[in-house]
Formats: C-alpha cells, structure tokens, sequence
C-alpha cells in the first residue's frame, strides 16, 4: 500500500508526486490517459496570468512563489532527464491595455518591474508587432515553459523514482468510503489502496468527489489555440493585446490563444474559434499571415468561480485531500499549489496561509 495515492497525472499530480517522493514517500499516480495529456499539455505555458493587477491577492501569491521556482525547476528536469523544459524568461510587452494605471499602481504595490514604454522600445524589441502602437506596457521579468517538454520531463523523471508507481492508462471510476475514509480508489482493472487519497483531477475532480458526497465547485472551460510554424526570431516573447496573446518557442513556432467556451466536456476544435485566433494572432503580428497554421487543439480548463484553487483536505474524511480548480492558470500556480498541499500532507509549515484555498472557504 502506497502512501499516497494521487489521482490525474496533469502537470499538478506529477508536481505533487515529485515533492512526495522528494520527501521520501511511496506514491502511486493514477491516470486514465498518458501523464500530461490534458489541459497541461494544452496551454500556452505563460508563468504570469494574463493580467496579475486583476487577479485575486490568493492567486497573485501563487503566482509570485511559482514564478521564482520554474527556473530551478526546469534546470533540474534538464539534468535529470535531457529534455528541456525550454523556460524562457524574456518578458512580455502588453498593447492597448486600457486600465494601465491600474497596471502600474499593482505593480509599485506588489514590487513587480513593470513600466510604459514609447514605440521606439516596443519596435526594437519585437520589430514585427502590430504597427501604429505609440507605447506599451513592458514586464522584463515575465517567463514561459514549452509545456508539452515540461509534462514530458516530469513523467520521465517519475517513471525512473523508485518511490514512484505510475498507473496510466487506468480509468478512476469512484472512491471507495467507509468510517470517515476513502479505503481505495476504484478503477477499471480494480481498487487501489493508499494511506492517503489525493485528487488532482483537473476538470474531472467534482464528478469523482460528488461520488462521495464532497461538493467541488469546478467545471471544464473549453479554450482552443493554434500553432504556427514561422522562422525563428519572428516573435521574441510573448507579446498580448486585447486579452489574447502569442507565445515563442526556441524553434520558432509560434502560439495563439485561447478562446473561453463554456461547452461541459467537449473537447472539440471549431472553425470559427480557429479563424478568431488566426485573426488575433495576426492583428499581433501581422506577418504570422505568411505562416502556416500547424495545428489547431483543444483542452478543457478547471473553472472555478473566482480562479482561487481548492487546496487541502476534503471535509467529512480524514484522508482525502484536493487539489484542483486552477482554471486558466494551472501551469502558472502549479508549483506552489503543489508545494503548499504536500507542506499540508507531510505537516511543514505551509509557504503561504492556506486559508483561502481550503475547501471550505466561501467562494464568489
């Protein structure tokens, strides 16, 4: 019997996992596809929510301590397993942003470099942005993680921990309760066994607790985005305007995204979400209409109401612990979710106050 059994191997099991087994624990992971093939492997990998100053203290908190942690992170994965996670930290220029004194109070209060610039530095930043901007807001410290290497390392790390068990491809169909406590996760191919019972499961966790009477409030949102196969240097950093965005990556493609559809489970691509893209996309860059479209995907986010995670345990059980509903932000806060459940688990003192993430916190 596993010490920990953590069900939905996304970027927030795998994170959770890691710590666990950093700490010396027994830890089996549970999920019904490959690790990381859900919204994980779906986003656009930027670690900043979009807009911070409009964003909750909670999940500003989260962000500040992830931020400061992916590029240790992502140096160890590398020379743990080869693959590089691609962090980035080359910033982000913000056009047409209309609260930008709101932008700019936040961001003296919180102490985050941020700073309006003319079009003379926009352009020699990023020569192919869309024309006729006068200025833009300009955050030096913004970095991105090429998410699909970065779920790619962390599985490959997990898979060769001897601590570790990895059981994908193995579907959860329930928990298994008696006396106060979840006695096994219930699968296809039968129970499984863990001291303690953590559930990760992404958009999926609310209909696995209502199976054992825990109210979740989190729903999928679908977001779809498209990938462009242009030269590289085109697009130098991630560059946003009128809340969609384009992402580098070292070979050159470049990211458009997302879309916010509320669709329940449908994971499907739409022509009109892909022409609204390629629009966005293109208004950003205009030379990206030269580009190949290479590909056009879907994944469905955690919603929750106010973006704030659930975090901690599950009331009515003694061993059941949650930790989901990070809606657009799960890459961005997944390190210190993470870390700020296993401090919880293994009784450390907790990185930051986990009150307003616990399940029974009342949320907007």
């Amino acid at each position: 019997m596993s010490d920990f059994v953590i069900v939905g191997g996304g970027v927030i099991g795998m994170m959770s996992a890691l710590q666990l087994a950093d700490a010396g624990h027994e830890v089996t992971l549970v999920e019904r596809q490959s690790c990381g093939q859900e919204s994980s492997w779906a986003g656009g990998g930027i670690v900043s929510p979009l807009y911070p100053w409009r964003y909750s203290a909670p999940i500003s908190r989260l962000s500040s301590w992830s931020e400061g942690y992916y590029p240790e992170l992502a140096l160890r994965l590398l020379e743990e397993t080869g693959v590089d996670p691609e962090y980035r930290q080359k910033g982000l220029l913000y056009l047409r942003v209309d609260d930008e004194a709101r932008a700019l109070a936040w961001a003296r209060e919180v102490g985050k470099p941020l700073e309006r610039v003319g079009a003379d530095f926009l352009y020699d930043k990023e020569p192919a942005a869309a024309p006729g901007c006068d200025e833009a807001l300009w955050m030096p410290t913004l970095g991105s993680i090429r998410n699909p290497r970065l779920v790619r390392a962390l599985r490959i790390r997990l898979a060769a921990m001897p601590r570790v068990e990895l059981r994908e491809q193995t579907e959860v169909t329930g928990l298994r309760a008696a006396g106060g406590r979840i006695t096994a996760v219930e699968t296809a191919t039968g129970p499984i066994a863990g001291q303690q019972i953590v559930v990760c499961g992404g958009a999926w966790a609310a209909d696995l607790l209502a199976g054992v009477g825990v109210a979740l409030a989190v729903r999928p949102v679908r977001g779809q985005m498209i990938l462009f196969r242009a030269p590289p240097g085109l697009v130098k950093r991630v560059v946003l305007m009128d809340g969609r965005y384009v992402i580098p990556r070292a070979d050159g493609r470049v990211l458009a995204g997302s879309t916010l559809e509320e669709v329940g489970f449908d994971q499907g691509t739409t022509e009109a979400a892909r022409d609204s893209l390629w629009e966005s996309a293109t208004a950003i860059v205009p030379a990206l209409a030269e580009c190949q479209v290479e590909h056009h995907w879907a994944g469905l986010r955690p919603g929750s109401p106010d973006g704030v995670p659930f975090i901690g345990a599950a009331p009515g059980f003694s061993n059941l612990h949650v930790n989901a509903g990070h809606y657009r932000n799960g890459l961005v806060l997944a390190p210190a979710s993470t870390r700020l459940l296993v401090d919880g688990l293994l009784g450390r003192e907790p990185i930051l106050d986990p009150a307003p993430y616990a399940l029974s916190t009342p949320r907007g």
